[in-house]
C-alpha cells in the first residue's frame, strides 16, 4: 500500500487527517472530495475549505471508508 502524505503543496509529511469536503457547485450531493493533512497543515487545509462553506467533516486517515480513501 501507498504512504498517505499530506496534500499541500511540497509536502511530504505522513498524513494524519482527512479534510472531508464537497463543492456543491461542482460536485453532486453524495460526493465527499478528502484532502489529507499532516498535524502541521491540518488547520491551514481545514479553513481553507471551511470559509468556503465546503467542509463536511475532518477526522484521523485511519478512519477513512475504501470509497473515501
Amino acid at each position: 500500500m501507498t504512504p498517505l502524505v499530506c496534500s499541500a503543496r511540497a509536502c511530504r509529511a505522513p498524513a494524519e487527517w482527512a479534510v472531508v469536503w464537497n463543492n456543491p457547485k461542482v460536485h453532486h450531493a453524495g460526493r465527499r472530495k478528502v484532502w489529507l493533512a499532516c498535524a502541521e497543515h491540518q488547520e491551514q487545509l481545514t479553513t481553507f475549505v471551511q470559509v468556503r462553506g465546503f467542509l463536511l467533516e475532518v477526522k484521523p486517515v485511519s478512519a477513512l471508508t475504501p470509497e473515501e480513501g
